[in-house]
């Protein structure tokens, strides 16, 4: 029985598909080198791309001679990316209940979707059964804010000024397996080698065409953070807009604003 997280969250998707991919993307995407590099994502390989949004991590599998198949439990998002990427096979499902067998995969990659799953660590022992003896799982978290300036800027004006007690639904830790060894001990239950695990902090810049931007994005295109800005007063909008506008502004490079974000990068591997 669907849960108000995974209810929450599928509801958001499917209102935000388009603008997330406009939005959003052009951040996310460049993360996807390294999580197929530290991966070894090579030709042949049968992988699976969980929570594949509008499907860049296929594609990119794709260009390396891989064998993709994306999985993404919004329909919207699915609908996207088949109209991108219309050689490449994308299916609606829960990354917690995967539609395929036992040992199927040689890898299995996740962009920043465990943060949109009820229950991260069962949607990791979904990966390890999936997964072929020796096969790797890779995804992606975002770093804590000490690392990460981008998420620095958006979590400081957040516990600044937003009222936090507006009934959403319960989800995952903002920044889920942040530390090396709690996310080792994490995979280890899911069924995977502890002692394979590759963890890598990787920073991008994302470019910014106006101060506002972060803002609205936050807003109008994503889901979490949406959820808890739709719920304020308009005060207290006004005040994380202006908080987040001062922050971003420290970030300026010529009629841009150009934001460090920064990423964990974790491959585990079954034995």
């Amino acid at each position: 029985m669907i849960d108000d997280f995974a209810r929450f969250e599928h509801e958001g998707w499917q209102r935000v598909a388009d603008k997330y991919d406009s939005v959003w993307s052009p951040l996310t995407r460049q993360f996807i080198p390294s999580l197929l590099a530290e991966a070894s994502v090579s030709a042949a390989m049968l992988t699976l791309d969980v929570a594949c949004g509008p499907g860049y991590v296929s594609a990119a599998a794709k260009q390396l001679g891989a064998l993709p198949t994306g999985i993404d439990f919004s329909g919207k998002m699915i609908a996207i990316a088949k109209r991108i990427f219309p050689e490449i096979q994308f299916t609606q499902g829960d990354a917690q209940d995967l539609p395929f067998e036992d040992g199927r995969f040689d890898r299995v990659l996740m962009n920043f979707g465990l943060l949109h799953v009820s229950h991260p660590e069962k949607a990791c022992a979904e990966a390890c059964r999936v997964l072929k003896p020796g096969g790797n799982f890779g995804f992606t978290v975002w770093a804590g804010p000490e690392q990460n300036p981008g998420a620095k800027i958006v979590n400081d004006a957040i516990e600044a000024y937003a009222n936090l007690n507006v009934g959403l639904p319960e989800g995952p830790p903002k920044y889920l397996y942040g530390e090396r060894e709690e996310c080792r001990q994490v995979v280890k239950r899911a069924g995977f080698d502890g002692t394979s695990l590759s963890y890598e902090t990787r920073t991008v810049e994302w470019h910014l065409p106006d101060a506002g931007y972060l803002f609205e994005a936050e807003r109008k295109a994503g889901v979490r953070t949406a959820g808890l800005l739709a719920r304020q007063s308009l005060e207290t909008l006004e005040a994380i807009r202006v908080a987040l506008e001062k922050g971003i502004k420290q970030y300026a490079r010529g009629n841009e604003f150009v934001l460090p974000m920064a990423a964990n990068v974790v491959v585990v591997s079954k034995r």
